[in-house]
C-alpha cells in the first residue's frame, strides 16, 4: 500500500483498489442501506391510494420521518451498529427535495436529514448518500422524480394503469377493481420495458438528440430535466456542507442516481422487445416500444404474456389491453396559452400536448400505428452512427452531477453506478480526482423473483454478458455450485473497476468496490415464515432465507474481498406489506418478528454529548449497554470503563445478545466476522455459518507499516497503537461466538444444549492452557496473547467468560479481545526490507462448537435439512454436496 496523502484523522482514502484509513490500513466498509421506506413519505406506502393523487398535483407530501423518526433513530442505529456494520448507504428522492414545484426545495427535509445524519455519527458510520430512484418516479410505479417531471414532459400520469404505460402499486390491478395486496413479486420492474420508464430516461439523458422538439422554458427537455436534478441534489450537499461537521467525517462520499436507465437510447427494432432475458423482467404482459406507444394513444393491442417459473420466463399466451380512448399524454387544455397554472414553465409552441413524443419526432405514425422509423434510437438521428449510451449519454450527465455535488462537498468520493449489469465506460481520472469508488448491484434474481432458495441457479450475469453460447451451460445444480457462481459473479463486478480512471482493462483497478446493493427476499414461499402456511408451523423459521443471504454475502467474501451494503433495514416493515414498496420485503428487521415478551425489552439508550472516535470514528458509547467501538484504552485497564463525565458504566453481553437477535430475520447471515481494517491487504475471507469458523489471510509488506507519526492520524489511536504497531481489527458477533453463559442468561437457553450437535467440536475444546497468558479486563476487554513463531502447527488459545467462546489460531503475533466492543485486535510483524509479501492467516472459531439457531431464539424448526429423493441419493453417492438443498426442496 503506497504512503496516504494527509488528512483529518477520520478521512478515508480510495487507493489501489481498496478504502484504506489515514494510517494505511485497508477498510472493509460493510453496512445497510438506510432505508428502503424512504422512497415514500411516512404516510402514504405504495399500496396506499387515498390521497396519492392530490397531493401529487399540489406537491405537498413531505418526506419528513424519513429513513427514521428521530426519536427512534438512536434504538435502530445501536442495532446496526452491534450487528458490526459501519457504512449507510443513505437513500433520498429527488421528490424529497423537490415535491412542491421546479426550484422549490423542502429545507425542513433537508435539515431533518442532518439531523438524522449527525445521530448517524454519534453511532460511529460513515454514509454515502444515494439519489435514489426505480422506474424514475412514485407515479409511474417506483419512486425518485417528483411528480411534476411527469407533467412537464407532457404525460397525464393518471392514464398510466388504464394504457399500462405503467403499473401503479396502488392500483393493481386496475383502479375499478383494485386489489394491490395480490401484486406478484417483482412486477414492478416490468415498468422499465413500459411506456413511463423508456420515455423518461430517454428524454432525461438523451432529449436533445432524440426528442429536439421537447423545449420547456427555453431549453431542452434533457438540459431541464438535468440540470434541476443536479440542482436539487446540490442543495443538499450544500446544506450539509453548512452544518460543519459532517463532510468527510460522516457523509464520505455521493452515489450516482440508482440503477439508472438506457430507457429507448440503443433499442435496436421498435417492433420487437428482446427475446434473452437481460436486466428487464419479462412477467406480465410484454409490451414492445411501438404497443407501448400506441397503448399510450389510447389504442387497443394484444400483447405476449409471460410467467416466471423455476427455469426462468416463459410465454403463456397473450392478453388484450384496452384503455377505451384513454391517452397517457395531457390534453392541450392542462396549459392554457402553453403555461401551466400550476407548475408554471412555458412549453414551446412546436412541442404539441396530447400527441405522443415519439409520434412528433416522425418515430411513428399515430393513425396507422405504423413505425416509421424501427432503428430510430439504434443510430444518432439523421446518421448512420451507432449510438453508445454509456460514453455519449450517461458520462455527460454523471458529470454534470458531479460537479455540482463537489461544487460544495470537494473530497466528496464519487461512487460510480452504471446500469445494472452494464460495465461503466472509461472515466477520466480528470474528473475522479483520486476520490472514486464503484458502486455496483448484485441480487441472486432467480431467489428475488420466485421467492423460493432452490436446488439449482445460473450464472446471470455470465449469460448477459455473453460467456456461455447456451443457458444450459450457465446452470448450477447444489448449494456449493450455487454459492461459488455467485462468488464468480460479484468477481466479474470487481473486475469492472478498472474502467474508473481509465486504467487498461488488464491490469489492477486504482478504485475500490462496493456492492451497493444486495439482499434476499423474507417473504418466501407464500410467506411460510410468518406463519402464513402450514398452520403456522414455520412461523419465525427463516432458515431459507439464511440460506439463501448466506450466500450472496459469501460471494463478497473468498478472494473478492468486497465492501457491501445490504439492501435493506425499514423501521417500520411489517408482514402484510414488507417494506412498504411494491410488496418488497427484503428488511433486515421487522416489528413483527420481535419474539413475546421481549417487544419493549431494550437496553437502556445513552448518547453523550460529546463523542469521541475510533478507528472508523464511532462514538465513545452507543444507543447499547455496550460501547460501541469506542476510543481504544490500554489492554490492562481498570475493570470499568469510563464516559467522559468519568461515571462508570458497565456493559452486560447477554442484554446485547438478546436485543441484537430480537427482529432480525436470517441474522447468521448478515451478522457475520470480517476484517474490518488490515494492516496490509486481505486476500481471503472464509466464514462457515455451521460450524462458526472463520479465516482470514492476508499479505503484507513493508509498504504496509502503519504511519504513526502523528498520534492524530486515526482516531483512538492512543492506547491502541502497541510496540509502535496498529493492528488489524476483526468483528467478532456475540451471535456466532457467545458463550453459553451468555447465551443462557440472554435467552434462557439450557446451556447444554447450544451446541449443534452435527458440528465436530475437536480435541482442542476439552483444553484451557495455552503458550500464551490469558488476562481477562471485565466488561470490556481481554488479553490474549501469541507468541510470534513460525511453527507449522500452532496450538488454538481458547478464551471462554461472560462474553465469547473462541478458539484463536494466529500464524504469528498476538491478539487481543475487546469483548464488549465485539472486536479482535490482531498485532503482527510487518517486515521492513522484503520487498516480496508475507503471508498470515488467523481462524477463530468457537470452541464448543456452533450455536444452534434455537439457542438464539430464532425459531427454525430444524437445524437439518431434508434430502428427500433424489437429492438424498445423489448426496450419499457424492455427487453433490452435504445439504445444499432447503427442506422440502426436492429433485423430481
Amino acid at each position: 500500500m503506497p504512503r496516504v496523502p494527509s488528512g483529518d484523522a477520520s478521512f478515508i482514502h480510495t487507493l489501489d483498489g481498496n478504502f484504506v484509513d489515514n494510517a494505511g490500513r485497508t477498510l472493509l466498509l460493510r453496512g445497510v442501506n438506510l432505508s428502503g421506506s424512504s422512497k415514500a413519505p411516512v404516510n402514504q406506502p405504495s399500496q396506499v391510494l387515498d390521497g396519492f393523487w392530490e397531493e401529487a398535483k399540489t406537491g405537498s407530501q413531505s418526506f419528513i420521518g424519513r429513513p427514521l423518526k428521530l426519536d427512534d433513530a438512536d434504538e435502530h442505529l445501536a442495532r446496526l451498529r452491534g450487528w458490526g456494520f459501519n457504512m449507510l448507504r443513505f437513500p433520498v428522492t429527488w421528490e424529497a427535495l423537490e415535491h412542491e414545484g421546479p426550484g422549490k426545495y423542502d429545507y425542513e427535509f433537508m435539515d431533518y436529514t442532518i439531523e438524522i445524519l449527525r445521530k448517524c455519527k454519534a453511532h460511529g458510520f460513515k454514509v454515502y448518500m444515494n439519489p435514489h430512484q426505480d422506474i424514475w418516479s412514485r407515479f409511474s410505479g417506483g419512486s425518485g422524480a417528483p411528480f411534476w417531471t411527469l407533467a412537464a414532459c407532457g404525460l397525464n400520469p393518471c392514464a398510466f394503469s388504464a394504457t399500462q404505460a405503467a403499473i401503479i402499486h396502488c392500483e393493481y390491478p386496475i383502479p375499478a377493481s383494485r386489489n394491490p395486496s395480490e401484486m406478484p413479486a417483482m412486477i414492478w420492474s416490468t415498468n422499465y420495458g413500459r411506456l413511463i420508464s423508456q420515455t423518461m430516461f430517454a428524454l432525461f439523458f438523451g432529449g436533445s438528440t432524440f426528442a429536439p422538439k421537447c423545449i420547456i422554458d427555453g431549453v431542452n427537455i434533457q438540459e431541464y430535466l438535468q440540470t434541476h436534478f443536479a440542482n436539487a441534489f446540490a442543495k443538499l450537499a450544500e446544506r450539509v456542507a453548512a452544518a460543519g461537521d459532517l463532510l468527510d467525517e460522516v457523509v464520505i462520499g455521493w452515489d450516482s442516481m440508482n440503477e439508472p436507465a438506457e430507457g429507448l437510447i440503443e433499442w435496436g427494432d421498435l417492433n420487437a422487445y428482446p427475446q434473452q432475458q437481460g436486466s428487464t423482467l419479462k412477467k406480465g404482459t410484454v409490451p414492445s416500444p411501438a404497443q407501448s406507444f400506441r397503448l399510450g394513444m389510447g389504442q387497443v393491442q394484444t400483447l405476449d404474456n409471460y410467467s416466471f417459473g423455476s427455469m426462468g420466463p416463459k410465454r403463456d399466451g397473450s392478453v388484450t389491453i384496452d384503455p377505451n380512448g384513454i391517452k397517457a399524454w395531457a390534453d392541450p387544455s392542462t396549459e392554457p396559452g402553453n403555461v401551466h397554472p400550476r407548475w408554471g414553465w412555458r412549453r414551446d409552441p412546436g412541442w404539441t400536448l396530447g400527441k405522443c413524443i415519439w409520434a412528433l419526432h416522425d418515430v411513428w405514425d399515430v393513425e396507422s400505428g405504423y413505425v416509421l422509423q424501427p432503428d430510430y434510437f439504434a443510430h444518432v438521428p439523421g446518421t448512420e452512427e451507432p449510438v453508445h449510451f454509456l460514453h455519449a449519454f450517461f458520462l455527460p450527465q454523471y458529470t454534470l452531477y458531479l460537479k455540482a455535488i463537489r461544487a460544495h462537498h470537494p473530497q466528496a468520493i464519487a461512487f460510480v453506478q452504471p446500469p445494472v449489469f452494464a460495465q461503466p465506460p472509461p472515466i477520466p481520472e480528470e474528473l475522479l480526482q483520486g476520490r472514486a469508488c464503484y458502486s455496483t448491484h448484485y441480487y441472486d434474481g432467480l431467489t428475488l423473483v420466485t421467492r423460493h432458495w432452490n436446488w439449482f441457479n445460473a450464472d446471470a450475469l455470465g449469460l448477459i454478458r455473453g460467456k456461455y453460447s447456451t443457458q444450459l451451460q450457465a446452470l448450477r445444480i447444489g448449494e456449493r455450485a450455487i454459492r461459488n457462481s455467485l462468488q464468480t459473479q460479484l468477481g466479474y463486478l470487481k473486475a469492472d473497476a478498472t474502467q474508473l480512471g481509465a486504467l487498461p482493462p488488464t491490469g489492477p483497478a486504482r478504485y475500490p468496490t462496493i456492492i451497493g446493493e444486495i439482499g434476499t427476499p423474507f417473504d418466501m414461499d407464500a410467506k411460510r415464515s410468518y406463519g402464513y402456511t402450514d398452520g403456522g408451523k414455520y412461523k419465525g423459521d427463516y432458515s431459507r432465507q439464511e440460506r439463501a443471504l448466506d450466500a450472496s454475502l459469501n460471494a463478497a467474501d473468498g478472494e473478492n474481498c468486497l465492501s457491501w451494503t445490504v439492501w435493506t433495514y425499514c423501521s417500520d416493515s411489517s408482514h402484510p406489506w414488507g417494506d412498504g414498496w411494491n410488496m418488497e420485503d427484503l428488511s433486515l428487521w421487522c416489528s413483527d418478528d420481535l419474539r413475546a415478551g421481549e417487544a419493549d425489552r431494550v437496553p437502556a439508550l445513552r448518547i453523550p454529548s460529546k463523542t469521541s472516535v475510533g478507528s472508523l470514528a464511532p462514538a465513545r458509547a452507543s444507543s447499547l449497554t455496550i460501547s460501541t467501538l469506542p476510543a481504544y484504552s490500554a489492554p490492562y485497564a481498570s475493570s470499568s470503563t469510563s464516559v467522559e463525565d468519568g461515571e462508570a458504566m458497565q456493559y452486560e453481553s447477554a442484554s446485547l445478545l438478546s436485543f441484537l437477535t430480537n427482529g432480525a430475520r436470517a441474522v447468521r447471515a448478515f451478522c457475520r466476522p470480517w476484517p474490518i481494517a488490515v494492516v496490509g491487504t486481505p486476500t481471503n475471507i472464509q466464514f462457515d455459518i455451521s460450524k462458526a469458523t472463520f479465516h482470514l489471510t492476508l499479505k503484507v509488506n513493508a509498504e504496509d507499516i502503519p504511519v504513526d507519526d502523528d498520534d492524530d492520524l486515526v482516531p483512538g489511536k492512543e492506547g491502541l497503537c502497541k510496540g509502535g504497531s496498529l493492528p488489524t481489527e476483526i468483528f467478532l458477533p456475540l451471535v456466532h461466538f457467545a458463550s453459553d453463559a451468555c447465551l443462557s442468561k440472554a435467552l434462557g437457553s439450557n446451556a447444554q444444549d447450544q451446541v449443534d450437535d452435527s458440528i465436530d467440536v475437536g480435541q482442542e475444546g476439552n483444553s484451557r492452557s495455552t503458550s500464551g497468558t490469558t488476562t481477562p479486563r471485565a466488561y470490556t476487554s481481554s488479553t490474549l496473547t501469541l507468541p510470534v513463531t513460525s511453527q507449522e502447527a500452532l496450538s488454538p488459545v481458547i478464551f471462554k467468560d461472560d462474553w465469547f467462546d473462541i478458539a484463536v489460531t494466529a500464524s504469528e503475533g498476538r491478539v487481543e479481545l475487546l469483548a464488549s466492543e465485539q472486536k479482535l485486535l490482531w498485532f503482527y510483524t510487518v517486515p521492513t526490507d522484503e520487498k516480496e509479501d508475507k503471508e498470515l492467516t488467523i481462524e477463530v472459531r468457537r470452541s464448543s462448537g456452533a450455536i444452534k439457531a434455537s439457542a438464539l431464539g430464532l425459531g427454525y424448526t430444524s437445524e437439518n435439512r431434508a434430502r428427500d429423493g433424489c437429492v438424498g441419493w445423489l448426496e450419499e453417492v457424492g455427487l453433490l454436496s452435504e445439504g445444499w438443498c432447503p427442506e422440502g426442496c426436492s429433485i423430481m
